[in-house]
């Protein structure tokens, strides 16, 4: 795994924080890991129904 340095708004890591006191995750990195694959899951998803609808093309 690689290291990532980023910026957040205090009340977004708030909320994550509070992910996290709740046991919804484990820890922040591990909450922020999984944003990201959702975010990646989405995107794929979106390329994957466009390829099976080359009609819906604008």
């Amino acid at each position: 795994m690689e290291r990532v340095t980023l910026r957040i708004p205090k009340q977004q890591i708030e909320e994550v924080e509070r992910m996290v006191d709740t046991g919804e995750f484990p820890n922040r990195s591990e909450a922020i890991r999984s944003a990201v694959r959702e975010m990646l899951n989405e995107q794929q998803d979106a390329e994957r129904r466009e390829k099976h609808r080359p009609w819906a093309k604008v």
